[in-house]
């Protein structure tokens, strides 16, 4: 068994770990920390998880408790994680950190979009980012992943493809995303609680998103990205626009999607408009893409489970990489439906 801490696992994607390592054959969950929730047992808090995880209590973070573990999950808030990597570099076997502070290259784009410098920004090189279908060879070489946002995932699984073949013109690509509620973190905000996101849907992070800049770092494209909050729990749906480069169809598009991911287990290709429902619980995305030829826009569509393809299970399938296990191990391939 592959001896496993989580350092933040009281928030949402800490508890969706927790749900997947349960189902895992060889993941053993020896340490999950939640600072603001330490002493609390798992299953008081998450009740979904009771019989996954009877005894589980969590702890405050110690380093020296997860010294010497094969595998560490980061589920922390954006720039904690980067406080704590380097004293566990060379102390732990492999670390996977799904907040944002390792997915960017370039330090310098950490003050311009999270508001501050990175404080150890020697390390950025030593992350592969954790998208498999895209990045499998660097996964596997590497020792430390940094798993994409949300919404870069969907958007990626989308477009990458259309890029990478030359379908599109990488300027000026326009990305709509929604969310889930969920999306925003476990701890209450008055702009998620239920009266303020039922019956609502808005437009956020307007022209200063920051997953903006991984967007672009993966495509190679300059990028409008708008998010939007819907009232689901969970769900990433992105809808996005771009010019092709040449002559192409709908046939065209969808055949070049399904030629790329033949071999992906998780990436479905649809004739059908994707629907976050039907990726619900599931590490699936569903993908199609259309060509207008009223108005010359390209359109590829992409809706995944944020919490699981967009956060924990791509948390997880990096993991498999890494270890040398089959990379579908643990992971839903299967939605949850109604």
């Amino acid at each position: 068994m592959v001896s496993v801490g989580i350092i933040g696992a009281s928030g949402f994607t800490g508890a969706e770990l927790l749900r997947l390592a349960a189902g895992h054959p060889d993941l053993d969950v020896r340490i999950a920390t939640g600072d603001t929730q330490a002493g609390t047992r798992a299953a008081v808090l998450y009740p979904s998880l009771a019989a996954a995880h009877p005894d589980l209590v969590f702890s405050t973070y110690d380093p020296a408790d997860v010294a010497g573990l094969d595998l560490v999950f980061l589920g922390l808030p954006h720039g904690a994680s980067q406080g704590i990597v380097p004293e566990l570099i060379g102390k732990v076997g492999h670390l996977v950190d799904l907040a944002a502070d390792f997915r960017l290259q370039d330090a310098t784009l950490y003050p311009q979009w999270y508001g501050e410098a990175h404080t150890a920004p020697e390390l950025l090189p030593t992350f592969a980012y954790g998208l498999p279908e895209l990045f499998r060879e660097e996964i596997t070489a590497a020792t430390h992943v940094a798993t994409p946002g949300c919404y870069p995932t969907a958007a990626a699984l989308a477009l990458a493809p259309l890029v990478q073949a030359g379908l599109i013109d990488t300027r000026g690509i326009i990305v709509d995303g929604v969310s889930g509620v969920s999306g925003a973190g476990r701890p209450p905000k008055p702009t998620t609680a239920f009266c303020a996101v039922d019956e609502d849907f808005t437009a956020y992070g307007l022209l200063d998103h920051r997953h903006t800049p991984e967007m672009e770092q993966v495509l190679g494209a300059t990028v409008l990205f708008t998010p939007h909050l819907a009232p689901m729990n969970r769900g990433i749906l992105a809808t996005c626009y771009a010019r092709p480069t040449g002559a192409t169809s709908t046939t065209a598009l969808l055949g070049h999607l399904q030629t790329t991911y033949a071999q992906e287990p998780f990436v479905v290709v649809t004739d059908a408009s994707p629907s976050t429902k039907a990726t619900l619980g599931s590490n699936c995305a569903h993908v199609t893409a259309r060509y207008d030829e009223r108005t010359g826009y390209v359109l590829a569509i992409a809706a995944i489970d944020n919490l699981t393809k967009g956060a924990s299970g791509a948390a997880v399938q990096c993991a498999n990489l890494l270890l040398g296990l089959p990379e579908t191990s643990g992971l839903p391939i299967a939605g949850v439906y109604p």
